[in-house]
């Protein structure tokens, strides 16, 4: 995340001399975490000394284009769940046509399908050249894509140029971290009313990150809902699928796929329609200190329901990484 429209910005007040001086976006909420943002370039992270530091929320770039990978994608994801931290995924987006986007969509899902994370999956849009249709069309595109593949709403960043001028009101549907480097406040006046993250520098220090690093700011509307966190399948339609059926296949109700999907006529599916399929558990990812029994004080469970949901014989006996099922 290094490059600012600032160009298009700047040429558009000159040109028009209409537009309103930038009003600041106030938060969600008052809530806020310190954050960081990290990839390839921050190279190996001590992310217990960042959270010493103060940070506790970390993005960290899962993937690039078509087919690229962070080389140091695994090793942050592991860091930061071990450390505790609320983790998310970006991925850097190349593609500048709608199919292009849903296919680097594609790719980022199933790279991150399967991972513990409480924070939503995030586009990184820092393309230039386009037009405000074609932007905006290209990231509803990946959003879009990605929010059906997930089961879950995205966010997209962007800097507060690309937000006010190439963004519209569909894309303004998923939450915005901005980029807005060295200011008081994020200068956005168009299309959100509030800001999710915040990206205030590119010149941030952090115990445990060798080098400069990005800092941000989290509302708590950057965690997923609890609703959210629940694990969901993606299932596509096949000749001569029914509804009952696929609920039999997963062990789950018609009404609770009905439900999930806005179904009006559960007699009348197509093939190639994708649905989500709700099951009836939550994961959650063991960390150091963990206990079983404090685990099941959390969630409302006993120690007994998750032993015998999740097969454990020895309930004294967990490790950090785990992922236990919590029934709902």
């Amino acid at each position: 995340m290094r490059k600012k429209l600032i160009a298009l910005g700047l040429a558009l007040v000159l040109l028009t001399g209409l537009l309103p001086a930038a009003l600041a976006l106030t938060p969600v909420s008052d809530n806020q975490t310190a954050g960081v943002d990290v990839s390839v370039f921050q190279g190996s992270v001590d992310f217990p000394a960042a959270r010493s530091g103060g940070v506790r929320t970390v993005y960290i770039r899962a993937s690039y284009g078509y087919d690229g990978v962070d080389d140091y994608f695994r090793a942050h994801y592991r860091g930061a769940l071990d450390a505790g931290l609320h983790l998310g995924f970006y991925h850097y987006l190349t593609a500048v046509t709608e199919d292009g986007a849903r296919e680097q969509a594609r790719f980022f899902a199933g790279l991150i399908d399967g991972l513990s994370y409480d924070c939503r999956p995030a586009l990184d849009f820092e393309l230039s050249g386009l037009s405000p249709a074609q932007a905006g069309a290209v990231a509803l595109a990946f959003l879009e894509e990605l929010e059906t593949l997930t089961g879950v709403t995205p966010m997209i960043y962007c800097d507060s140029d690309a937000a006010n001028h190439l963004m519209d009101d569909a894309v303004a549907r998923y939450p915005l971290w901005v980029a807005d480097w060295e200011v008081d406040s994020p200068r956005v006046y168009e299309n959100w009313a509030s800001w999710t993250g915040w990206q205030y520098t590119d010149r941030g220090e952090v115990p445990g990150i060798t080098g400069y690093v990005d800092r941000d700011r989290f509302t708590e509307g950057v965690l997923l809902t609890e609703e959210e966190r629940r694990p969901q399948v993606v299932y596509t339609v096949q000749p001569g699928d029914t509804l009952w059926a696929i609920a039999v296949r997963y062990g789950v109700t018609v009404e609770a796929i009905v439900e999930a999907n806005g179904i009006e006529n559960p007699n009348l599916i197509y093939p190639g329609q994708r649905f989500v399929i709700p099951v009836g558990y939550a994961l959650y990812t063991v960390r150091p200190g963990d206990t079983l029994w404090g685990i099941a004080q959390r969630y409302g469970t006993t120690v007994s329901a998750l032993a015998e949901l999740n097969g454990i014989s020895n309930p004294n006996l967990i490790y950090p990484g785990d992922v236990l099922k919590i029934p709902v």
